[in-house]
């Protein structure tokens, strides 16, 4: 694994999806507790900014504002229809208050 510098992490909201940008790619960052979680910012289904829906903090899910559909942030999967396809997740780990995310 190669870890890459991603956003400090007391830039975070709890709770909230925040959009970054890093090497071309547009990432939904959670910060839920002491966890990190980094999703590829598009919805399977409509290819919608996912870091614009609402965070389920006790389903550890993201909702995709334009149809519904629920995400997984621990592994990106499909929770609710319209989507069946997962979208990316990402490793990450916190370094001197960093997050830090690999990206392959």
């Amino acid at each position: 694994m190669t870890f890459t510098p991603l956003i400090a992490r007391d830039e975070l909201v709890e709770g909230q999806a925040q959009q970054v940008r890093l090497d071309g790619r547009v990432l939904a960052v959670v910060l839920l507790g002491s966890d990190v979680y980094v999703l590829s910012d598009r919805c399977s289904h409509e290819e919608f900014s996912l870091s614009l829906g609402e965070v389920d903090v006790d389903d550890k899910t993201i909702e995709c504002e334009r149809h519904g559909a629920l995400f997984s942030l621990e592994t990106g999967a499909p929770v609710t229809f319209p989507a069946t396809q997962p979208v990316e997740a990402y490793a990450t780990r916190q370094v001197n208050g960093f997050v830090e995310v690999d990206l392959p």
